[in-house]
């Protein structure tokens, strides 16, 4: 049914004044991922941090692009050159703010829709195929900029559920990976 080899990968930016914060949603659902597997993205090549796991036949590559959000695409092109792994077979989990926060939509062969990590993917790859996991972190407060709300720290009340939503996260991606892509977004798409 699925590929042997799979490249999952979380956007966000490198950097301690990043950490925990909405834009980095991405790196916070690899890094759930990799403590479900037992492991830590303890190798690096291409300025990204990976892991290889083992879930059931796959081989799966858990990455972070360390190289800033809007060039998440080089590091991501190499490694899957790397490997061998079509963009069909990747797997990018993002921060989006078109869907409120802890909502998780899967889509697949989309535009980048203004977020500039997709868009650096589209362009190192020259298309859109992979699969996206967006994982809703809302619209900023009215005198918010949008810049300060996606590099902005997580409310309390955000911050409170935000174990759920990474877990809601990461069993997206597991559903992907054992259902394939069509069913996941059925089961997920149509969820609360």
């Amino acid at each position: 049914m699925a590929d042997s080899k799979r490249l999952l990968a979380g956007l966000g930016n490198p950097g301690e004044q990043y950490f925990r914060t909405r834009h980095n949603i991405g790196f916070d659902v690899v890094d759930a991922l990799a403590d479900r597997s037992g492991c830590c993205l303890n190798k690096e090549k291409f300025n990204a941090a990976y892991t290889g796991v083992r879930m059931g036949l796959q081989e799966i590559f858990l990455v972070k692009p360390l190289s800033y959000m809007n060039r998440s695409g080089i590091p991501l092109q190499k490694l899957a050159d790397y490997f061998k792994i079509d963009i069909e077979n990747i797997i990018v989990v993002h921060d989006d703010m078109d869907l409120p926060f802890g909502k998780i939509k899967i889509v697949q062969g989309r535009g980048h829709g203004g977020h500039n990590g997709i868009r650096s993917i589209i362009d190192a790859f020259g298309q859109k195929a992979c699969v996206r996991v967006r994982v809703g972190i809302g619209r900023p407060e009215s005198d918010r900029s949008v810049t300060g709300h996606v590099l902005g720290k997580y409310t309390p009340d955000e911050q409170a559920c935000l174990d759920h939503v990474l877990n809601d996260a990461c069993d997206a991606c597991l559903a992907i990976l054992e259902k394939g892509v069509v069913n996941a977004m059925n089961f997920v798409n149509s969820s609360g």
